[in-house]
């Protein structure tokens, strides 16, 4: 063998070791998506949506119940409702018997499971809302970090119903 021969040999040799490595490790990973356990983005739905007949020109609340269907967590780190004067995530904060209203500036959506809003824990406080009556739907828009906007309508229910 002359010495070009040998360094081409010498050369295919050496590169044989990390073209195996990574067909090896392509072959690992397209197994593993196949059999699903690469596992799915999150992917967010609203279901349940209300919100409360506002007495007056009073703030209200709407409630929501999130379904995340990936297996990864989400937030929800905005809501706006576009008819309204303005809205945000609020918590209700019980203190010595006294209820009072927290911002809160997120809240995390269980991978494959679900967050409930209830207007005794946390909800989205409705700032200026429309002229309401019962049965109307009322625009939300949700924006998530991973599922991005998703929008939905509350429909307008009595407190306490």
């Amino acid at each position: 063998m002359n010495d070009s021969t040998a360094s081409l040999v010498s050369t295919a040799r050496a590169a044989l070791v990390p073209v195996a490595a990574c067909a090896l490790a392509l072959g690992g990973l397209t197994a593993w998506t196949a059999s699903g356990a690469a596992g799915r983005p999150a992917s967010v739905t609203v279901e349940d949506a209300r919100v409360l007949l506002p007495f007056g020109l009073d703030n209200t609340a709407a409630t929501v119940r999130l379904r995340n269907t990936g297996d990864v967590a989400d937030e929800l780190v905005g809501v706006d409702v576009p008819t309204a004067g303005g809205a945000m995530l609020s918590r209700t904060v019980v203190k010595n018997g006294a209820g009072s209203m927290k911002m809160v500036g997120s809240a995390t959506v269980p991978a494959r499971g679900t967050l409930e809003m209830s207007p005794h824990g946390l909800d989205i406080m409705v700032y200026r809302p429309p002229k309401l009556q019962v049965g109307e739907r009322l625009p939300l828009v949700l924006r998530f970090r991973e599922s991005g906007v998703v929008r939905a309508e509350a429909v307008v229910v009595r407190p306490g119903s």
